[in-house]
């Protein structure tokens, strides 16, 4: 299913998600530009490796650059699909969240989700030497975050009927909840241990994270009272 709306309105500019998803294409169009061998270098300096990282937490090595592509990974992408599917469902999902907390906790928020994804998926794979980039771990915080204060919004979606589309208005407690469920069950496919480009287990721990982050967050906890508007 694609989300083309949500029924939640925001009361304030989401400028915050805006210029998130502003950086995220300039550092695209930065990609573009880079020739192969540059952009390997580029997703190795800048991506989490988690086998580098515990590397250099237990040989005692410097932290520092292991520690900046905690903030960096989430804002490069892989291809045009890969960053044009998260930020579309940043900028449908993102805005009530950013209005739930204020711009600025909404940033650490955000920050903050997408570091305990990177950890998580590090924690799964600790012997990866494949450098994880994307905001897909962040996004998946705003979608746990979402759930919990929104459940009974509603998402006008495309979706796929056999080989047709037709659109929709999902409740959010089950678009989401899908979206849940098929990173579950990708996650555990890949308990087999077979080699995957997605990085499910950051899925996973970013949308746990914003569902719990968000109770702490929220600036007005009996507005919401944790059971949907």
């Amino acid at each position: 299913m694609i989300p083309l709306r949500d029924s939640a309105r925001s009361g304030s500019f989401p400028f915050v998600t805006l210029i998130i998803i502003i950086v995220n294409f300039l550092v695209f169009f930065l990609e573009l530009s880079l020739e192969e061998f540059q952009l390997n270098q580029f997703y190795y300096i800048f991506g989490v490796v988690p086998a580098e990282t515990l590397n250099a937490i237990f040989t005692g090595a410097p932290l520092e650059p292991v520690i900046i592509p905690f903030f960096t990974a989430m804002f490069i992408h892989g291809g045009w699909l890969h960053i044009l599917g998260n930020m579309w469902y940043l900028w449908i999902f993102g805005d009530n969240i950013e209005d739930s907390m204020g711009h600025f906790r909404y940033l650490l928020f955000y920050l903050g989700v997408g570091i305990v994804a990177s950890i998580v998926h590090i924690l799964a794979n600790p012997s990866s030497t494949a450098p994880v980039v994307g905001a897909s771990g962040a996004l998946a915080g705003v979608l746990g975050a979402y759930f919990v204060l929104f459940p009974r919004s509603r998402i006008l979606s495309l979706v796929p009927i056999f080989i047709f589309f037709t659109v929709l208005e999902v409740p959010a407690i089950i678009f989401i909840g899908i979206w849940f469920l098929i990173q579950l069950f990708n996650t555990l496919g890949s308990l087999g241990g077979a080699a995957n480009s997605v990085a499910w287990w950051a899925h996973l721990g970013g949308f746990i994270a914003g569902s719990v982050l968000i109770k702490l967050l929220v600036r007005n906890p009996r507005h919401y009272n944790f059971n949907g508007r």
